[in-house]
């Protein structure tokens, strides 16, 4: 979907461009959480243990204090959702690991 730029009564298009590598947009989007979607950083590579496995991309608090889950992908890949459902079990057989994350983020 194309982005355009109000120029008086006229819209512009604003030229896209891909990034270079998902470790670029990453650092972007963890610096700006805030700005883009009033979310607070906990966490980048959150590690989901050694059952799961994996590592959570960014680990963030919504604005309603939910554990917000983010994964980067250069490419569409049918194996989000697999990712997703894996990290969110984590979360949950975990959920002190968060706790103890937010804590050391944002304090108590």
């Amino acid at each position: 979907m194309p982005l355009f730029q109000q120029s008086n009564d006229s819209l512009v298009a604003v030229a896209q461009s891909d990034f270079p590598d998902e470790r670029t947009l990453q650092r972007l989007i963890e610096h700006n959480l805030k700005t883009v979607f009033n979310f607070r950083f906990v966490a980048t590579e959150f590690s989901t243990g050694s059952v799961h496995a994996g590592r959570i991309d960014t680990l963030a608090l919504s604005e309603d204090g939910n554990p917000v889950i983010i994964e980067y992908m250069r490419v569409a890949s049918s194996e989000l959702i697999n990712y997703s459902l894996s990290y969110l079990a984590c979360l949950q057989d975990h959920y002190w690991d968060f706790e103890i994350a937010v804590h050391k983020a944002l304090g108590p």
